[in-house]
């Protein structure tokens, strides 16, 4: 086996592809076009959300916390594409669902379904079941789990403002590369607002399967929450240190 053939066996990046003359193969041009209808299909599909709900009643009952489905502003699929701004705020019919609600919470966990359908229906749930298991074990008070529609990522600040929760995890479908459709990213945010930027919140990206694992991706995201209360701060302030007691496999690329 060559250098490039064990280099391969770790990425699904395009390389050491095969050429004939000026162009590459009929194999990896098909493939090329593969990835990129799937890419396609996972920005402009919905999640497949009635199994989801499901399976979230199920979830959320086992753990005593209770669950809401809202909107963003959009109106269409179309116009969240055109309209990043109104994805960001909700509409008044999810504030009158949320000012129903309790409040007072350590953290609040929101699931918007983003760029991504096929992050949302293959590898939510399991992230939430994961994640919810880990977490009971530092003993927080969760905030409704909330789930949105046509949202983006600030969208999390406005709902946890009403909720008033300390700090705020949103659980979103990321924007589609040609070789991964169906990544996860999670964003922290410690005392989360209308207003807040991108530079005070934590990422972690491309969790799925075969990119960040999903019980890493955990472990990183309750060190990250365990250090933004006790530092009081998230974003760039919030350096990550993580001990790196844990190894894992390099998923290979199929």
């Amino acid at each position: 086996m060559s250098n490039l053939d064990r280099w391969k066996q770790f990425t699904q990046a395009r390389i050491g592809l095969t050429r004939f003359g000026a162009s590459i193969s009929t194999k990896d041009m098909l493939k090329f076009r593969l990835d990129h209808a799937r890419a396609k299909d996972a920005v402009v599909k919905e999640p497949s959300w009635d199994p989801i709900f499901d399976q979230l009643k199920s979830l959320t009952k086992l753990y005593g916390i209770q669950h809401q489905f809202v909107k963003s502003q959009v109106t269409s699929k179309q116009e969240y594409l055109l309209r990043p701004d109104l994805g960001r705020r909700l509409s008044e019919d999810s504030k009158i669902k949320l000012d129903a609600m309790d409040r007072g919470f350590d953290l609040g966990i929101v699931c918007v379904d983003g760029l991504s359908a096929k992050a949302i229906d293959e590898n939510l749930l399991l992230f939430l079941e994961e994640f919810l298991s880990k977490i009971e074990t530092l003993h927080l008070k969760l905030a409704p789990l909330v789930v949105v529609q046509w949202g983006r990522v600030a969208i999390g600040d406005e709902i946890s403002e009403i909720l008033q929760s300390k700090m705020c995890l949103v659980i979103i479908g990321e924007r589609p590369g040609l070789t991964s459709s169906d990544s996860l990213g999670l964003y922290l945010t410690y005392e989360p607002k209308i207003g807040k930027t991108d530079e005070a919140r934590n990422c972690i990206s491309n969790v799925r399967p075969l990119g960040f694992p999903l019980p890493l991706a955990c472990d990183k995201t309750i060190y990250l929450i365990q250090e933004s209360f006790s530092q009081k701060r998230s974003g760039v302030l919030l350096k990550d240190q993580m001990p790196e007691s844990k190894q894992y496999t390099i998923p290979k690329s199929q």
